[in-house]
This record gives C-alpha cells, sequence and structure tokens, in this order.
C-alpha cells in the first residue's frame, strides 16, 4: 500500500487530539499514582481514567489499520470500532461525573473535543463509503 502520511488525514490529527486531551485529564482525575503496581486496588475513578487512556489510545491505531486494509468490509469494522470506543470515552465521562468530580468544566471540554473528532470521523467515514461504493 506504500507509505501513507497520517498526519495528513485530519481525522488523524483530530484522533491524536483526542487521545492527548483524554490523557491529561485522566491523569488529573486519577489521583491514585502507582494504583495499578504492586497489586494496590484501585478506586472506581482510577479505573475510569486508565480505560480513559487505554480506550483514547486505540482510536489512532484503528484509524491506520482503516487506512492499511485493502478490504472494504475490514474498513468499515474497523470504523464502527472506532465509533463504539468514541461511545465508551462519553460514558466514562459520565461515569467520572457521577462519581463526584468536581472539575466538570475539563469533563465538558473533553466532550466537546469527541464531538470535534465524531464530525471530521463522520466525513472521513462517508468517505470510506463512497470510495466502496465507486470500486
Amino acid at each position: 500500500m506504500g507509505n501513507i502520511n497520517y498526519n495528513a488525514l485530519p481525522v488523524y490529527q483530530k484522533s491524536l487530539a483526542l487521545r492527548d486531551m483524554s490523557k491529561a485529564i485522566a491523569r488529573y482525575f486519577s489521583y491514585e499514582s502507582g494504583v495499578f503496581q504492586n497489586g494496590k486496588t484501585a478506586g472506581l475513578r482510577a479505573i475510569i481514567a486508565y480505560s480513559l487512556i487505554t480506550d483514547a489510545a486505540l482510536i489512532p491505531s484503528a484509524i491506520e489499520k482503516v487506512c492499511q486494509t485493502s478490504s472494504n468490509s475490514g474498513k468499515l469494522k474497523n470504523a464502527t470500532f472506532i465509533h463504539i470506543i468514541t461511545r465508551n470515552i462519553l460514558s466514562y465521562c459520565n461515569g467520572l461525573e457521577k462519581d463526584g468530580v468536581k472539575e466538570k468544566e475539563y469533563l465538558n471540554l473533553l466532550r466537546k473535543e469527541i464531538r470535534t473528532f465524531r464530525k471530521s470521523f463522520v466525513q472521513w467515514r462517508k468517505s470510506l463509503i463512497s470510495n466502496e461504493e465507486n470500486q
């Protein structure tokens, strides 16, 4: 397939921004440092924060997989996976809010970043579908 410049894709750039913001917010809310080491039990907030970081990191790699896959069904399957991940991230925001996070403006920033990513993602996914129909 050749070398693909992922950074030229707006959806990829948005996914990196979403990943970075998710990581920063998760670290801010996860006050229990080292909670996943030495067999310590994690609190709910730390578990949600860890899931937030993990899921947000999956999006750029899923976009890369879509670009590398030659199969149209494989592309659409990975695109569906990305949609599910963004829905999960929104659920993590709700979970952090229900866990009693006082700084809701950070969660609202993350939600706004997700909406921005989703707009870019929908356009990109439509281009995948139209490319599939043209082949």
